[in-house]
């Protein structure tokens, strides 16, 4: 994650337990922030449901949370190099053909 490289010679071993492993689907994350920390709570909303629930929190150092910025940015920067843009909802028209279409009397099977 991380672009900083641990001390010559030393090395990291990261456990990533099975439950971990599966992950977390988050469509939104809210960023708090005091002089000491960054709190990051990843949540999700769902259609027809008023309310989000937290699913994890991360705290960190401000250290830290601009070093996942700089990583995130980094792996962003690769990502696009290798798959084109990411489209932000809002930054382009919205195609005429996205989503559900009612077939056209020439489409439907008879």
């Amino acid at each position: 994650m991380s672009t900083q490289q641990p001390p010559q010679g030393q090395q990291i071993n990261v456990e990533l337990s099975e439950k971990e492993a599966e992950g977390i689907y988050s469509n939104l994350a809210i960023i708090t922030h005091s002089p000491a920390e960054f709190v990051i709570d990843f949540t999700r909303i769902l259609p027809g449901v008023p309310k989000a629930k937290v699913f994890a929190r991360i705290v960190m150092t401000p250290q830290h949370a601009k070093l996942l910025l700089n990583a995130l940015k980094d792996n962003i920067e690769k990502y696009e190099g290798k798959f084109g843009d990411i489209k932000i909802a809002g930054d382009t028209p919205p195609s005429p053909n996205f989503g559900f279409q009612i077939p056209t009397k020439e489409e439907k099977i008879h």
